[in-house]
């Protein structure tokens, strides 16, 4: 073998070497964001109902997972949680300063502070689960909702707290957060049309001069017109034949 191929095959082992480890660093830390706890919404437009779902994708370093209590934003009144049939489930309410009407004609006293599921039996280290709560996000586009999570195993816990700042690094332990975005349904300010305008929208406009072209073509049951004209005057051309002819008849007899 030359030189010149050995050198050749020495500079592409070493190039698959650096991608190699290139990929393992990627997917480590795919894997590494992806053992966070965290969530995700059905919808993130302001002041629409959503269903959070929250998953919890490993125990604690190797223990099983027993609880997770997730603390709702301040701007969250109301929460219903889905039943997970290997857990229990509990919501640890917080008396409010001030009531909120609820928009049913009633109002609120207390908010919903934490929702708590409990194992049954706990979770093993290497399996997964998730926890859907439903709720209404606030009416203010570009907020950001944090969720801070506290997953407590057999031996230790591990608090998903911190917060992420924008624009810096992603700490050890992120806490769950979705920003909300633009309201859905219909534009700000679009007017309502009036029934007048609904019916002029859905019946097609007619041309005055086509109408009357259209009314002497086609006159109405209750005008006998040009057809019911003639008809008169053939019955009458009719009746002075009947006439003339009776007439004769009896001067010839």
């Amino acid at each position: 073998m030359s030189s010149a191929l050995r050198n050749t095959l020495r500079a592409a082992g070493r190039t698959a070497a650096v991608g190699t480890a290139a990929l393992g660093l990627v997917l480590l830390g795919a894997g590494a964001a992806s053992a966070h706890v965290t969530v995700t919404p059905s919808t993130t437009a302001a002041g629409s109902y959503t269903v959070l779902t929250f998953s919890v994708p490993h125990g604690c370093d190797g223990s099983a997972t027993t609880s997770v209590a997730i603390s709702m934003p301040e701007e969250i009144i109301a929460v219903t949680p889905t039943v997970n049939q290997g857990w229990d489930v509990e919501k640890k309410m917080e008396k409010l300063d001030t009531p909120v009407d609820d928009g049913h004609g009633g109002q609120y006293t207390e908010r919903v502070d934490q929702i708590v599921y409990t194992a049954k039996i706990p979770l093993p280290d290497a399996l997964r689960d998730t926890f859907e709560l439903s709720l209404k996000l606030p009416e203010k586009e570009g907020a950001k909702l944090v969720f801070p999570a506290v997953q407590k195993c057999e031996k230790g816990e591990t608090p998903w707290t911190e917060v992420v700042a924008d624009g810096a690094e992603e700490p050890e332990h992120p806490a769950p957060y979705i920003v909300l975005t633009a309201a859905e349904g219909a534009e700000h300010g679009a007017a309502t049309p009036t029934p007048a305008e609904t019916a002029m929208s859905v019946a097609p406009a007619i041309d005055p001069s086509r109408a009357a072209a259209n009314s002497a073509a086609s006159p109405s049951s209750g005008d006998p017109g040009v057809v019911g004209w003639a008809g008169l005057v053939l019955g009458a051309i009719g009746a002075a034949t009947g006439v003339t002819a009776l007439v004769r008849g009896r001067k010839t007899s």
